[in-house]
Formats: C-alpha cells, sequence, structure tokens
C-alpha cells in the first residue's frame, strides 16, 4: 500500500499539472475567438464567463486522456531516471503489477471522463447554444458599437453610430445605407442612404416586431452613378429590424442531445455520437496501458527521450478514432459499432511493449554458472 499510494500520488500531481496547462491552453484559443466575436458585435460581452463555464467539460473531457498519458510518462520517467524504479524491479515488482497500479488511478480518471461525456458535455452544450441562440436573436442593433462600421444582412446594409447612450436605447448621429434586395446582384441596385440626428428601438405591443425609430434627418434613395436621386427630409422615420434566423448546426443539435435520446435514436450520426461519447474513457484505460512502457527510460537517454514518440502515437490513436468517426457520419462506414474496432490493436501494442522487456534479456552463457559456482 504504501508504494501504491506513492505511485499514484507522484501520477496523480503529473496529470493535474499537465491538464492544467494543457486547458490553458485550449481555453485561451476559445476564449480569444470569443472575444473577437465581442469585439466585433457579434456577441454580447455579458456571457463570455458563462460560456466558457458551459464549455469546460467539452475541454476536459478532451484534455484528461491526454494529461494522463504524459503525466503517465513524466511520473514515472522521473522514477526510472532516479533509479527508484530499478529498486522497485530488484524487489520483485513486475511492471505487469506496476500496469495493476497505474490502471486504478486510470479507472478514476476513465469514470471523471465518463461523467464528463455522457452527462456534463451534452448538458453544458446544450445550455450554451441556447445563450447563443437568445444571444444571435437579438436585434443587430443590440450589438452596436460606437464610431464602428457594421454589416448585417448579408453585407446589405451598413449601420454606424457616432455615440450611444449609457442604456444603449439611444443612437446618436446615426448613418443607415441599404442595399436594394430585388437588384443586389445587379449594376444598378439601387441605394439608400439616411443620416438622423438620433435613433431609438422601439417594440410593437401588439405584433413583437422591433422598429428603429430615427428621428430629423434625410434619406437619399437612388443608383449610383445616375442623378436621378430623391430626397426626403422627416422628422421621424420607422425601420423595421429584421430578427436574424438561427439555425443551429446539425452537429451542435446532436452534441448536444442527451445520452438517452442517442440511446433511443436510431440516425447514423446520433450513433456514431453515442458510441463516440462510450469510447472516451476506455481511451484512458487503453493509453494507461501504453504508457506504462513507454515510460521505461535509459538514465543516459534522459528524462524526455521517448516523450515525442509516445505523442505521436497518442495522436495517431485519436485521429484514427476520430476519424473513423467522421467516416460513420458520412455513410463510409455502415456500423457505428465499428469505432470499437480502434482501441483493440492499440491495447495489443500496449501489451506487446509491456512484455517485450523480458524478450530482450539475454540468454545466460553456458559458463556463467560454472564460473559463478568456482567463485
Amino acid at each position: 500500500m504504501i508504494i501504491f499510494r506513492y505511485l499514484c500520488r507522484e501520477l496523480l500531481f503529473a496529470t493535474l499539472a499537465v491538464s492544467a496547462v494543457l486547458l490553458l491552453m485550449v481555453m485561451s484559443g476559445r476564449f480569444v475567438k470569443y472575444l473577437a466575436e465581442a469585439a466585433a458585435g457579434e456577441l454580447s460581452a455579458n456571457i463570455l464567463f458563462s460560456l466558457m463555464g458551459y464549455r469546460l467539460p467539452g475541454f476536459l473531457e478532451l484534455v484528461l486522456p491526454l494529461g494522463f498519458f504524459v503525466g503517465i510518462l513524466l511520473a514515472y520517467g522521473r522514477l526510472y531516471i532516479e533509479s527508484e524504479m530499478t529498486v522497485l524491479h530488484a524487489c520483485g515488482f513486475s511492471e505487469r503489477r506496476l500496469l495493476g497500479y497505474t490502471l486504478a488511478p486510470a479507472l478514476g480518471v476513465a469514470l471523471v471522463v465518463a461523467a464528463m461525456s455522457l452527462y456534463l458535455t451534452p448538458t453544458g452544450m446544450e445550455r450554451s447554444s441556447g445563450l447563443l441562440t437568445a444571444d444571435k436573436s437579438r436585434s443587430e442593433f443590440d450589438h452596436l458599437v460606437p464610431k464602428k462600421f457594421v454589416a448585417t444582412e448579408g453585407d446589405r446594409v451598413v449601420y454606424y453610430a457616432q455615440a450611444l447612450s449609457r442604456d444603449r436605447s439611444t443612437m446618436y448621429d446615426v448613418f443607415l445605407a441599404e442595399l436594394s434586395s430585388s437588384s443586389a446582384e445587379t449594376e444598378t441596385a439601387q441605394q439608400t442612404v439616411t443620416l438622423a440626428r438620433e435613433g431609438v428601438q422601439q417594440v410593437d405591443p401588439e405584433t413583437g416586431l422591433r422598429y428603429l425609430v430615427l428621428r430629423d434627418g434625410y434619406r437619399y434613395e437612388g443608383v449610383p452613378g445616375q442623378r436621378d436621386y430623391r430626397l426626403m427630409k422627416f422628422a421621424s422615420y420607422e425601420v423595421l429590424l429584421d430578427i436574424p434566423e438561427v439555425r443551429q448546426r446539425s452537429r451542435d443539435r446532436i452534441e448536444s442531445a442527451s445520452t438517452l435520446d442517442l440511446w433511443r435514436s436510431d440516425g447514423r450520426e446520433e450513433r456514431a455520437n453515442l458510441h463516440w461519447r462510450f469510447s472516451l474513457p476506455v481511451l484512458v484505460l487503453v493509453v494507461a496501458a501504453l504508457a506504462v512502457p513507454l515510460s521505461r527510460t535509459n538514465p543516459r537517454q534522459g528524462r524526455y527521450a521517448k516523450m515525442i514518440p509516445a505523442v505521436l502515437l497518442y495522436i495517431t490513436y485519436l485521429v484514427i478514432l476520430q476519424g473513423v468517426r467522421g467516416a460513420i457520419e458520412d455513410g463510409k462506414i455502415g456500423s457505428p459499432a465499428a469505432i470499437w474496432l480502434v482501441h483493440p490493436p492499440f491495447l495489443i501494442l500496449g501489451l506487446l511493449l509491456l512484455g517485450g522487456r523480458k524478450r530482450r534479456r539475454c540468454p545466460a552463457r553456458p559458463g556463467d554458472s560454472k564460473e559463478a559456482g568456482h567463485a
């Protein structure tokens, strides 16, 4: 039990450290993407941290297997470099027993990954999708950034406001340019430019439609290059704000579906996603069997001698797994259960590497026993 606790402590500390670094890298990239969308006015800034929180389980279910794999390499590699593993082997501690001790924390990590993939990740995806849908369903003017031109409706409408009130309900010095949708792709497309001192948003209580009410301005209508422009001065002018249609992608819809709904579904993509969710916990156990023999290090080679080949092997494993999943979703592979054929070759490879140490031992020479007896 002393050796078991020692190995588990070293392994879990290394796993947490590596997973934290990987999670920080992944979340930083995603946060920068959301931040750029918020700066461009495509996303509300007040939902950024909520989105990151909902997406956290989805990041962890992919980060934890890699973190555990690299954690085994680092923890056991240090034990080999400092000759602690050599002492354990000299006392009769075999690599098979080391694998058995490793499978205990691997099972714990696999259960955590299973909780993420089967429940927490779909729940987080569902809530983040709902949050994005509610935010995207708002009018484009709700994301208006002062002193910045913003295009909407397929670049047929461009609007600009010099300033906004504190409650963002009133725009000042409004510019609005519209391209006629009936002839948008011809050279004689009609354009409309509206200038107003201020604009406010109003909601019709009966229909629920949103209007932009412009006050004290001018409206210009005509075809660029021609002289027959029409000028209109107005005290108040109402523009109907089109609420953009938000369509949830098929893959996002499937990933946000609960595991029970996927189990009841007979769709090809749904079954592929279901098998993928159950494959992630198995991935943790297989990489544990791979990492134990790969962590074997010669003190003269250095601690990180086998790190790059081992990580490349893990990436190959994960890419093949995702490739089979994509082939199932595209209909190139008929049976969704084909994803389970990816695990056995890598498990067998790990077991072969584990047993290769005994086969590489040189056989004793015939004269060695006699010399030992004379000594």
